[in-house]
């Protein structure tokens, strides 16, 4: 009978690089989530990412307080269109130090709770 080899150690790949090809920071962007309750839904913190051409909803499973696994996540899939991750955007009043990460609408926390709060 093979034997199992237990795996200890292992780092999550990223989902994303920046476009010089850096990965993102990480840990501030789970510093900042922690401090903003709309952030965590279910088990998951949800944030958008604004880059230069593209909005991303983007989600971040944690704990013991690192990051197990970060995701661009489909959100046409959950019901949240384009426009609303623009009204996100656009609603932000500067609540994320991180330039080109916001926090998600009141409306599409609504729409993630619905899918993921139990």
């Amino acid at each position: 009978m093979p034997k199992v080899k237990k795996m200890t150690g292992m780092a999550p790949l990223p989902q994303y690089i920046m476009p010089d090809e850096s990965e993102p920071e990480y840990e501030l962007i789970l510093e900042q989530l922690q401090g903003y309750r709309k952030s965590m839904i279910g088990s998951s913190y949800y944030y958008i990412r604004a880059g230069d051409e593209r909005r991303c909803l983007c989600r971040i499973v944690h704990g013991g307080g690192k990051i197990f696994f970060h995701e661009l996540v489909d959100h046409q899939k959950h019901g949240i269109s384009d426009e609303d991750i623009e009204e996100s955007v656009r609603q932000d009043t500067g609540s994320f130090a991180l330039p080109g990460h916001y926090p998600v609408s009141p409306h599409v926390e609504q729409k993630l709770r619905i899918l993921y709060d139990i």
